[in-house]
Formats: structure tokens, sequence, C-alpha cells
């Protein structure tokens, strides 16, 4: 038996995509942004979706979570709402923690809603598409029934 080195194997993994929903509740209007590589980061998309250069978010109160800090740097808007950050050196007061708290008791129920259209497994498992034209039919006709079932 030699002492040969081994080639390492190597797999060719499928592409992971990802959408964002940007939602707006008065006007129960939603906009699902085009599909993005999973490894590209929430703000990097906000920012392709939105150019900062147009005033998009000046009349609407803005929720965000910590994916998104430097938003306030980029967007102007009328409130912006984001949890606190604490850090190794600067512990969270009482106070912090308690809008903290407030804030994800709101983003629970945009969460939940997620997790509603993730149900449609096709949604959250990692699938074998090479047309990513067909991606967005898929999730057309997962969101229908689950925005029916909002709706009651």
């Amino acid at each position: 038996m030699t002492n040969a080195k081994k080639k390492p194997i190597q797999v060719k993994k499928s592409p992971h995509f990802k959408n964002y929903d940007y939602h707006d509740w008065f006007k129960n209007d939603s906009h699902i942004s085009y599909c993005y590589e999973g490894k590209c980061h929430d703000f990097s998309v906000l920012k392709n979706e939105f150019n900062a250069d147009k005033p998009w978010f000046n009349d609407f109160n803005v929720h965000l979570d910590l994916a998104y800090l430097g938003f306030s740097n980029e967007y102007a808007c009328k409130n912006l709402f984001i949890p606190h950050k604490k850090s190794k050196h600067h512990p969270l007061t009482e106070n912090q923690k308690q809008e903290n708290q407030q804030l994800s008791s709101q983003r629970v129920i945009v969460e939940h809603s997620f997790s509603g259209l993730k149900r449609f497994r096709i949604l959250s498992d990692r699938i074998r598409l090479h047309r990513i034209d067909f991606y967005y039919d898929i999730i057309g006709v997962c969101a229908r029934p689950w925005n029916l079932y909002l709706a009651k």
C-alpha cells in the first residue's frame, strides 16, 4: 500500500435562495423582493431593493431588527424602532431591556407569519432549481393560501 495523498471529494452545493417581505400594515400592501443568494446580508438586500436617494420611508414608522443597524445612516424615516444592542463592556440598562421586550412582542407577530409560510416545506427546505423564475411562482402559490388564512 502506498502513502499517496487522496484527492478530497468535491461536492457541488445547490443554490440557496431567500426573499424578503416588506409589508405596509395600514395599506395591507406587501412587496416581496427578488431572490437573493442565501449568503447575501439582509441590509445589503434592502439597499439593493430601495435606493437610498429616494424618500422611501419618510412617511413611515419603521420597525427593524438588529440586522439593520446602519439604517438610520442611509435612510430617513418618521420613526425608527430598532432594539438596543448590548456590547461586551456596556450591558443593557433595565429601561433598555424593557424597550427591547416591547419591540420583540410586536416583532413576534411578524415572525409567526414567516413561520406560517414556512409550513410549506418547499420554501424552507433547500430546493434544486436552476430556473429562478419558477421559484417566484412557488412563492406566489404558497403565499396565496397563507394570506387567505390570515384574512379570516
